[in-house]
């Protein structure tokens, strides 16, 4: 049982490792306003709250150094909420680590694939007691044409994500509040 389990995990780890980033990224293209119109998660505690998920709103900021600074707004039952993020460089462009607070954790951030203007797939990726892997599509406006909400789908289930696990949530209202961001 224990060499099994290790097995599983040497392989999910070796289908983690041949994600790319993006060919060529440049975090001054990618830089400004995102919608996160897409996600896909594979915590079972995900599933539940589905249908509570709107699309939330972020802001990429370049920093000299080549970290990153994301403002993101997120309707939540409190309310809109601001979290903030510094994504630290790596030696690969394209891959950046964040401190997770609510985990507690260092987490890896990949831009798998972005064409800058209109969308973008990012994969979040971390394992200690487990592996967890969290896909999303970002864009420049909350529409997404089919065929990438297509490729992000098929992304997701490529990754090893459940299909009810992966979302394309609706708009939230007023979140950011006009004047704070939209």
């Amino acid at each position: 049982m224990t060499m099994t389990v290790a097995m599983v995990m040497l392989c999910m780890m070796m289908v983690h490792a041949n994600v790319k980033p993006q060919k060529d990224f440049s975090l001054q293209k990618f830089a400004g306003k995102w919608y996160r119109v897409g996600v896909a998660y594979d915590s079972p505690r995900f599933v539940p709250f589905r249908r509570i998920i709107k699309a939330s709103m972020g802001t990429i900021t370049p920093l000299p150094n080549g970290n990153a600074n994301l403002t993101m707004w997120e309707a939540t039952s409190f309310g809109c909420v601001i979290k903030r993020y510094q994504y630290e460089r790596t030696s690969v462009p394209g891959q950046f680590t964040y401190f997770s607070a609510r985990h507690n954790m260092v987490k890896d951030i990949t831009v798998v694939e972005t064409n800058y203007t209109d969308y973008a797939m990012v994969l979040k990726h971390k394992v200690f007691n487990r592996e967890y892997t969290q896909v999303a599509l970002y864009a420049r406006t909350l529409s997404v044409r089919p065929e990438v909400v297509q490729k992000f789908k098929t992304f997701a289930l490529s990754r090893g994500l459940p299909r009810e696990s992966i979302l394309i949530p609706p708009p939230a209202e007023n979140c950011p509040s006009s004047g704070s961001g939209r």
